[in-house]
């Protein structure tokens, strides 16, 4: 029996050692729909996963990995990668998206305006964001917006810097996604970021533009795959009602 969102979240683990027994490799793509449902800085989605299920596959990016246990005993691996250099192209999708839910005569005039400010909002905000060279033209606009900021609020993160964190916090957002529905069905996982790389991007033949968010080791746990009870500092340490 699925479990509850709650329930998954407390039997979430960080599992280092997998047993030998194979998952369903159709049950954690349907998993990884639910990461592509996740929350997404402007809808723009700058993420991509890799499901390796390629025996070799998994044996290169286990060594990428340092041949650490979480990677060495998984069964399949999922690698998020961020896709910064897409912002383009999926802009112009949910551009393309909202011109065809909107393609109706006799809209209201409510609609005609939310569709032209989120028309505006992709062809002129997006690309005054994210479009730079070199990192020059992010500073200048952090400059600038750090002035006009004195008199108004406004969007500061405008540095080449700050949108690489958009993208990555994005597609952690989505991998948060997919470990729970991972472990809502029984199935359990390991973040990692102990890795090469470089060479998982030259492993999985990715282009310049993408990063590796995260691998994530799947599979199912083993008795000695959990070190240890869980730990966390006390909630009031870090919850504060304001």
């Amino acid at each position: 029996m699925e479990k509850t969102v709650s329930e998954a979240i407390a039997y979430r683990r960080s599992t280092r050692v997998y047993k030998d027994d194979e998952i369903d490799t159709e049950k954690v793509k349907e998993c990884l729909v639910n990461a592509s449902l996740a929350p997404t800085s402007s809808n723009l989605q700058l993420w991509e996963f890799y499901h390796v299920t390629d025996k070799t596959k998994l044996e290169e990016l286990a060594t990428a990995c340092f041949n650490q246990s979480a990677a060495k005993t998984a069964k399949q691996l999922v690698v998020v990668v961020t896709r910064k250099d897409l912002w383009r192209k999926r802009a112009q999708a949910n551009i393309n998206f909202l011109n065809k839910v909107y393609d109706k005569e006799g809209l209201s005039e409510r609609d005609l305006k939310r569709k032209k400010m989120a028309t505006n909002y992709y062809k002129k905000l997006i690309p005054t964001i994210y479009t730079d060279f070199l990192g020059i033209l992010g500073f200048l606009k952090y400059i600038i917006f750090q002035i006009i900021g004195v008199f108004k609020p406004i969007y500061r993160q405008t540095r080449l810097s700050d949108m690489r964190i958009v993208a990555h916090k994005s597609a952690g957002l989505a991998a948060q996604n997919f470990m729970t529905s991972m472990a809502a069905i029984g199935y359990d996982t390991c973040p990692m970021e102990g890795s090469d790389t470089l060479r998982v991007k030259q492993i999985l033949n990715l282009p310049r533009g993408a990063e590796i968010n995260m691998v994530i080791g799947c599979g199912i746990r083993d008795d000695k795959g959990i070190y240890g009870p869980r730990f966390r500092v006390p909630f009031e340490s870090v919850y504060f009602e304001v």
